[in-house]
């Protein structure tokens, strides 16, 4: 489950000053709604991309007994 500042306060701040979590929980929410997102939604999730490809991605290389390979944004 999501525990975070909401869409609403985020869209007012830079994706810069986003934390990675938020990018992560984002990211993932409007890719599974892609096919319906307005202009306005594809934006936004192609700004959230970049932001994480500029951060270098979101990919663990390596897993050990506490975590996974998969990014987690609780």
């Amino acid at each position: 489950m999501y525990v975070g500042r909401d869409m609403t306060e985020l869209s007012m701040m830079s994706k810069t000053d986003w934390k990675n979590s938020e990018l992560a929980f984002f990211h993932h929410s409007l890719q599974q709604i892609a096919p319906y997102l307005n202009s306005e939604g594809q934006t936004i999730h192609r700004e959230i991309i970049e932001e994480i490809e500029n951060r270098g991605g979101m990919k663990r290389q390596e897993a050990d007994y506490t975590h996974g390979t998969k990014i987690t944004y609780d």
